[in-house]
């Protein structure tokens, strides 16, 4: 993933399960600590820098909680919301 910001609204209409299986790639190995941390850093720096909006945290979060089992999908929420505040 090279920034929130490439979840545009013309990325909904892409094959999510491609898109899903190369991000997947890019971060196998990693723990589950590790994926928050640098989502989370990722996300930080696009808010920081203004390439970053609410509108684009929530797109990305509509595409990859369906992914997720009912934890994860929570814990996901809950690191989107820390994001907006930001």
């Amino acid at each position: 993933m090279d920034d929130f910001a490439s979840y545009s609204q013309k990325q909904q209409q892409t094959d999510w399960t491609k898109e899903a299986q190369n991000i997947a790639a890019n971060y196998n190995g990693k723990n589950e600590n590790e994926l928050t941390r640098e989502i989370f850093a990722r996300a930080a720096e696009g808010k920081k820098n203004g390439s970053l909006t609410n509108e684009q945290i929530d797109l990305f979060y509509a595409q990859f909680a369906p992914m997720l089992d009912g934890v994860k999908r929570k814990k996901l929420k809950k690191l989107i919301e820390q994001l907006k505040s930001m």
